[in-house]
């Protein structure tokens, strides 16, 4: 009996609790006074049957009473392609939904959709709050982009994706080598690329003005042995090469794909008008060519927000003109492990703000280190066989940014800069015993320290130079008559990639 007793207690201490901690409260139906934190959702552009991003609408109920909507829902109901979450709770309808009085809910809102089923390409809905005459809405608004998808193949048994063979071994990058029709790419479609796609041995992919590639992530494009790459952009119709995620929130996401990697081999590569951004090494090169035709021409080229390097060469050879490297995680262009490299009118400034950089813009050397088999470090050199540097700046937000460094005295360590801006205060005297970065030699001549560039916009990667800037007129004739933008450079012309304009003054409010 006393077991009993205590039971029923115990009971009905536990409902006592459960009934004062029960959120019970009075509501008065929605009257079409909601409020809003936007009245239109714009969900970024998306690639055909690739999901969106996750964008918020937070619903407002401003009234001293707590209400209840009776209905949320798409406007298109279930054949919707939009996707909804209401305080926690996924679906496209709702009903009886409360908000406590002075309080506020969120709508999450989502979409996948397929471009085949869809006959505009710009995709709307509504979201619909209550009924009748206290009825209100929500716009949503998506542009949906057609693409040619590239993917590696699978194993039809055991679903196994498909891995890269190089040079006879096998690799854990995934991907396959481009077939005979997949050699050209047009503007007709972008170009969306899962995995590491190759050009074969004796081929070409030529990719034509305008086109759009974009990677996904862990993605990249390899241009194998006696394989060649041939980009074709031009001034208003530039090819770009970027990540697969169109929200404006990753515009600047660095290390969102792979890299484009010229393996050892590759020959006669040519980039003109190319954009390269959010990758982890922009350029990847790896192969030496000759000392007379460069294994990779760039021409009026600019290449953006690495994680780790904009262009790294490993005993190249280089050669590009009207040339942008921004900003990289550890340098903008690392010439190493000797070589040729060229450039001329070129711009590498590197204002990474991601973190601390360890490296400069700009690092040449002529040595690479490993473990040998007695675990011993050990480091080979090899020659330098040019790494010349005429009317180019090296800025960014390190104080130095250019960096020679030749570790063989008895090797060839051949350079020569001319007309060039260089960022470079050593506080701490690191380089004074550096002859190759003594300033004075004949191997520099008309040389500006520590200059002002002017430029417009350091943290937008625009290194357009303004009227204030150290780089005007001091550039020695060359033959590209021309800037990047094909402003004409041939009296007078500046030190980078751009001729210096007049900015304009945005004008104060009142």
């Amino acid at each position: 009996m006393k077991y009993i007793l205590h039971l029923l207690l115990t009971i009905i201490i536990i409902a006592s609790v459960i009934s004062c901690d029960r959120k019970d409260f009075n509501t008065t139906p929605s009257s079409g006074n909601l409020q809003f934190s936007k009245d239109t959702v714009f969900l970024d552009t998306v690639f055909t049957n690739i999901g969106s991003a996750t964008y918020n609408l937070k619903v407002y109920n401003r009234s001293s009473n707590a209400i209840t909507i009776p209905r949320i829902g798409l406007e298109n109901g279930t054949s919707s392609n939009y996707r909804l979450n209401v305080d926690g709770v996924p679906g496209k309808e709702f009903t009886d939904i409360d908000i406590l009085a002075k309080d506020s809910i969120f709508v999450f809102v989502e979409t996948t959709i397929d471009a085949a089923n869809t006959t505009n390409p710009l995709y709307t809905d509504r979201i619909l709050f209550d009924n009748g005459s206290n009825q209100q809405d929500v716009d949503l608004v998506t542009l949906v982009q057609d693409a040619t998808f590239i993917f590696p193949d699978k194993d039809a048994i055991s679903m196994k994706i498909d891995s890269l063979t190089l040079d006879g071994e096998p690799t854990t990058l995934k991907g396959r080598f481009l077939k005979p029709s997949e050699l050209t790419f047009t503007k007709a479609k972008p170009i969306v690329i899962y995995g590491f796609i190759a050009v074969p041995a004796n081929e070409t992919l030529t990719i034509e003005a305008g086109a759009n590639i974009h990677f996904h992530d862990n993605s990249g494009l390899i241009v194998d042995n006696r394989a060649t790459l041939k980009v074709n952009g031009t001034l208003n119709e530039k090819v770009t090469f970027a990540g697969d995620r169109l929200e404006h929130s990753f515009d600047d996401i660095a290390g969102q794909w792979g890299t484009i990697w010229m393996r050892a081999g590759s020959r006669n590569n040519e980039m003109k008008h190319t954009i390269i951004k959010n990758g982890i090494i922009g350029i990847l090169v790896d192969s030496i060519g000759s000392a007379f035709t460069p294994t990779l021409r760039l021409e009026n080229t600019e290449i953006y927000n690495h994680s780790s390097y904009g262009i790294l060469g490993r005993e190249t050879n280089i050669r590009g003109h009207n040339v942008v490297i921004g900003s990289a995680g550890q340098s903008s262009l690392a010439a190493t492990i000797g070589g040729t490299y060229n450039f001329t009118h070129s711009t590498f400034a590197n204002f990474w703000n991601n973190g601390l950089r360890q490296l400069p813009a700009v690092l040449v050397n002529n040595f690479f280190s490993f473990t040998d088999e007695n675990g011993q470090e050990t480091i080979e050199t090899r020659n330098l066989r040019a790494a010349n540097f005429t009317n180019c700046i090296f800025d960014g937000n390190n104080n130095i940014e250019f960096i020679l460094d030749n570790v063989d005295a008895g090797g060839r360590f051949n350079y020569n800069i001319s007309n060039c801006m260089i960022k470079f205060t050593d506080t701490n005297d690191a380089f004074i015993e550096n002859m190759e970065l003594d300033f004075t030699n004949s191997f520099y001549q008309d040389i500006i320290i520590n200059g002002k560039p002017d430029f417009r916009n350091t943290q937008n990667n625009d290194f357009i130079i303004g009227e204030e800037s150290d780089a005007i007129n001091k550039a020695k004739a060359s033959s590209f008559s021309t800037d990047i933008l094909g402003v004409d450079r041939n009296t007078n012309p500046d030190i980078g990639a751009y001729q210096h304009i007049i900015f304009e003054v945005e004008e104060e409010e009142e």
